[in-house]
Parts: structure tokens; sequence; C-alpha cells
């Protein structure tokens, strides 16, 4: 039986600012990475998502970013390692706030944006990360991108960590992801992206944005709550994962 992640990135309203569906998202995921304040979201909001994933019986994560509103953390930031890993303990110590809260415990942290994509190719990054994070709580796990150098310092530092693969995002041969300034970086075609999640399910492959086929490794598939069609994805998606016989479960599981 195969089993697999179905999670979304919430709580990244900001304010006065509405960003994304999460009430229509979270009904189809197993797992949700909320926003700790720096990229987006704000305290009503994380107090609010937190609460709404108790409701709907939906795992939590810390979602750490830059602190970078206004490039929603997707602009890349020159900081220092240990002032990352900083960034990253403050995060997860004000969600975890909200998870207690609410009695619950949080289960997993997944970096944003920059932060997620230049720790996936940065060592001493991924180190200082996950070093932070198993200093706050060494059973948290960490989401990281499936090949990334993320997941090798997981390895290093104990933690236990998921492969994360993307239903909306194009890849690099190299297993990364395609920028977004360039064209085609996000899939918006569901009946793609569908098919596309079961081919990394089910066999491990992917098409690169290249038209080469390469290899990853799918624990957690992820669909952004702030794209266009996120309901549709996630929708279509959980339907199709359980109609191939595969059960979507937290990552815990």
């Amino acid at each position: 039986m195969i089993q697999v992640d179905l999670n979304c990135d919430l709580g990244e309203s900001f304010g006065n600012y509405k960003c994304g569906l999460d009430e229509e998202v979270i009904s189809y995921i197993s797992s949700a990475n909320v926003a700790c304040g720096f990229h987006a979201s704000d305290p009503l909001v994380m107090a609010k998502t937190v609460a709404m994933a108790k409701e709907h019986h939906v795992c939590v994560g810390a979602h750490p970013g830059y602190p970078d509103l206004v490039g929603f953390g997707r602009r890349n930031m020159n900081i220092a390692p240990k002032e990352v890993k900083a960034m990253v303990q403050y995060q997860i110590g004000a969600l975890m706030a909200f998870c207690k809260a609410n009695q619950m415990v949080l289960s997993h942290v997944k970096p944003h944006g920059a932060m997620y994509n230049m720790a996936g190719k940065d060592e001493a990054l991924a180190m200082a990360m996950c070093e932070g994070i198993a200093e706050v709580d060494s059973n948290l796990i960490l989401l990281g991108l499936s090949g990334s150098k993320m997941l090798d310092a997981a390895q290093k530092t104990g933690l236990k960590s998921a492969k994360e693969v993307f239903a909306d995002r194009a890849y690099e041969e190299d297993g990364s992801l395609v920028a977004r300034t360039k064209e085609g970086a996000v899939i918006t075609d569901e009946n793609l992206a569908m098919e596309r999640v079961i081919s990394m399910v089910k066999y491990g492959k992917v098409t690169a944005i290249t038209g080469k086929e390469i290899e990853v490794e799918a624990d957690s598939i992820c669909v952004h709550g702030d794209g266009v069609k996120a309901v549709e994805f996630v929708k279509k998606i959980s339907e199709r994962l359980k109609a191939e016989g595969i059960v979507i479960a937290p990552m815990k599981k």
C-alpha cells in the first residue's frame, strides 16, 4: 500500500490582505504549513489557521521564511546562516504557542520560498536551519525538496525528514524548482498536474522543463494555497490518489 502526505501552504493572509483559499482547501489535505509572520501572516491569522487545522484534523507545520512581506519571501536575501537559524527558531516558537493554545502538537517544519530554495543548494544554510529546528524540538520533521541539501542536513543533525514534490511547479534537470521568473515555472493545467503527481508518487519520475525525465522521491505532495486553481488542484489530486489506491496520510504516519 502506497501512502503519501498532501500538504498546502496556509495562513498567508496579512491584516486586511487576503491571500489563498484556506477554508476551501483544508478539507482535502493532511498537513498544513502555516506562515509565521515573516514572509506573510500575523498573530490573528496564525491563531485562526491553527484552530481551523484542528477542526479538520489536519497536522500543523511551521512555514518560516525571510523577513520580506513585500516580496512574499520569494526574493533571495544575503543573510548569514547563524541569523537564518535564529529566524527559523523564532518563527517555530511563535507557531508553537498557538499550537499549545489549541492543544495541538507541531508536527513539522517546511521553509518557505527563497529560504527553501537557497537551503536546497547551500549546505551551510541547510545545516544551520536543521540545527535550529533540532535544538527547538528534535521530534519535528523537516519537509524538504526531494534530492536537496536540506535532506542531507536533516540526516546529519538526526532530524526525521520527508521528501517533498510539487504538483504545480516545474522542475529543472537537477531536481530543483524552476525559478518563478521563468516562463512555465508554474503549472496551471490541473489535469497535467494530476498526471505528474501520479507519476512522481507511483513511479518516482517527473518530466523536467527541458523534456528530460528525472527521478524524485515523494513522501509529501505540495499544492500552493495561493494558486489561482488551488481548490481544483487539491480536490482533483485527492480524488485521483484515492482512485489509484494511494492513501493520503500525514507525514508522521
